[in-house]
């Protein structure tokens, strides 16, 4: 099948993309001391700025959002001026470039919290399972349950990394609703088991999503702002008694706001009706979830999104949208240096070009 409609340039808010290809946000674990975007990101988001646009990989919103070693955050003076220098290289290359905003909420461990804290959480549940700290190893401990007048403070720190994304030349940014961290563990029933007016029902739980969305639109512009979800994510012990409601009421409320895109993981999970959510929501729709050139193609022909996002594709392929313009073979990603290899499995894959030389 020829790309056609992925290769066809596609006006997101202000923003004109020459293609309908996404870089997913893809967690590297190569910052340096601080948390820091190094020369290496620098590299690595230049070669990929082909791409419609890229989702930058996921940024601390705050020392207490952090989770994994070695992950960019974007609270601090160094780290703004470390992300300064991938926006300037990615506009230099004739690239679009959004940051995502992340906080990892209870997967996380005192090892990463200012002062040995515990991690936060609506609600005091522990996830199944071990994290990689610098001690090694570690099951995950009970968070503590975000007191009631705390939460102004979380929305705030999302605000804060929104100015400071602003500040480093980001063409807008994605905030991270999926995949088991914070924003995710309130939207489900399974972890929020709050009595206040952030737990209980579907409009309590979806309340600090809201309360993000306009607080970081009140700095960036709705327009400049995306929001990503993931229904049927089950890793860190995440469920919903039923997902089908919750994220449809999500989608609903989301619908209020002027916001860049709506981006939806599929995992390629059957039975959750994900073209429900295409003609509930009224912008920009993108899915991601294991998909090569063809099967994205296929999947904008159907009318099932109006952009795709390649998450490993890209990060084996720096010059995915030309071998997709070619129908060329993709090189086979390294899972050994996903996390970990410095430049190996990072800035190192071959293109076509070099392939031929």
């Amino acid at each position: 099948m020829s790309s056609k409609r992925l290769l066809e340039s596609f006006a997101l808010g202000p923003l004109q993309l020459p293609n309908r290809m996404v870089m997913a946000p893809l967690t590297r674990c190569r910052a340096l001391e601080g948390d820091v975007p190094g020369p290496l990101a620098v590299q690595y988001y230049r070669q990929r700025a082909s791409a419609g646009l890229i989702i930058s990989e996921g940024s601390q919103v705050s020392p207490q959002g952090k989770g994994y070693m070695r992950t960019p955050g974007i609270h601090s003076a160094a780290q703004v001026a470390g992300w300064q220098e991938v926006t300037n290289a990615v506009h230099e290359a004739g690239g679009r470039i959004f940051l995502q905003l992340w906080h990892v909420g209870r997967l996380s461990h005192p090892l990463f919290q200012p002062g040995g804290a515990a991690p936060v959480a609506p609600s005091a549940i522990a996830p199944a399972g071990k994290l990689f700290t610098p001690a090694g190893e570690q099951p995950y401990p009970v968070p503590r349950a975000l007191e009631r007048d705390e939460i102004p403070q979380v929305v705030e720190q999302f605000a804060h990394a929104a100015r400071k994304a602003k500040e480093a030349g980001f063409d807008g940014v994605e905030i991270h609703g999926a995949n088991g961290y914070l924003i995710d563990q309130f939207l489900r029933d399974s972890t929020n088991q709050r009595s206040d007016d952030y737990g209980g029902s579907l409009s309590n739980r979806s309340r600090l999503l809201c309360e993000i969305v306009e607080a970081v639109a009140a700095e960036f512009g709705e327009e400049r702002v995306g929001v990503r979800i993931s229904p049927v994510f089950t890793n860190f012990s995440m469920s919903d008694s039923n997902p089908e409601a919750t994220f449809r009421h999500v989608v609903e409320r989301l619908n209020a706001y002027r916001l860049a895109y709506l981006h939806v993981v599929t995992l390629g999970t059957p039975g959750f009706d994900f073209t429900a959510l295409r003609r509930l929501w009224k912008g920009v729709f993108i899915l991601c979830g294991g998909f090569d050139p063809q099967t994205a193609e296929a999947a904008l022909v159907n009318d099932e999104a109006d952009l795709v996002a390649f998450g490993k594709a890209f990060l084996a392929n720096p010059d995915l949208v030309e071998r997709a313009r070619l129908g060329a073979p993709l090189n086979v990603p390294d899972k050994a240096t996903f996390y970990q290899g410095e430049a190996r499995g990072y800035t190192d894959y071959p293109t076509l070009a070099e392939l031929e030389s």
